[in-house]
């Protein structure tokens, strides 16, 4: 039996039996019983390999294994519940883009960058570079996917700039460093694999990244940055 049959065979026990001791019982015959007398004699045989009528399993892979799906599957249900976007009735491109990527770059399977280009509450065009697996984490995105609140780049993004006050602000995310003294211009270093995302349109985005524009409705600008990383975990 090769590992991935005896994994697959485990994972069938774990998932049948609720205790350790269930399955134990269960490899036990009524003939153990009556010449052993002795249910907690007749286990430690089973469990040692001496008596049963199946698999020989270890209480510590059984409890191993019984713990691992059952992180498994809490978590399986917690990001169904975070995913924001699901059952939304979404119009614009620009949400709908968002919403294709929310559980990915939840999980981390996904990098995205949002760069954002309009005009905030008060008039003034503003633009900036937004980390969205952070701003997942830190804030309620149910606010924009529903429609009550526009995503706009915050002077705490990566980047910001207010074209009619000339404030710019740059800093590094929790998953991106913000290099901005490059000649060439702005650039960001993807944490987990250093690899470097260059937002110029004119120049390529940089290994395992691709740029999107996004055809919307709801900014005067967008374009979104995915870079999957290669590193392994």
């Amino acid at each position: 039996m090769d590992q991935d049959d005896g994994m697959t065979a485990l994972d069938n026990i774990v998932t049948q039996f609720n205790t350790y001791e269930d399955f134990l019982d269960s490899q036990i015959t009524t003939v153990d019983l009556y010449y052993l007398e002795d249910e907690g004699l007749a286990r430690q045989l089973v469990e040692l390999g001496y008596r049963g009528t199946g698999e020989i399993v270890k209480r510590e892979d059984f409890e191993a294994r019984k713990a691992a799906i059952d992180i498994a599957r809490q978590a399986e249900r917690t990001q169904k519940k975070t995913l924001t976007s699901a059952g939304k009735d979404l119009h614009d491109n620009f949400l709908k883009a968002l919403a294709m990527r929310e559980e990915d770059n939840r999980t981390g399977k996904l990098s995205t960058v949002i760069f954002i280009r309009d005009k905030n509450s008060h008039g003034q065009e503003v633009s900036g570079y937004i980390d969205y697996a952070h701003r997942l984490k830190s804030e309620d995105f149910e606010v924009y996917f529903n429609g009550k609140r526009r995503l706009l780049p915050r002077t705490t993004d990566m980047s910001f700039y207010n074209w009619d006050s000339h404030i710019a602000v740059c800093n590094s995310s929790p998953n991106y460093q913000v290099i901005a003294d490059n000649p060439e211009g702005l650039l960001f270093k993807y944490k987990r694999d250093r690899k470097i995302l260059n937002v110029d349109p004119k120049a390529h985005p940089g290994d395992n990244s691709t740029r999107i524009p996004i055809q919307t409705d709801l900014y005067t600008h967008a374009v979104l940055f995915d870079h999957v990383s290669r590193r392994k975990t």
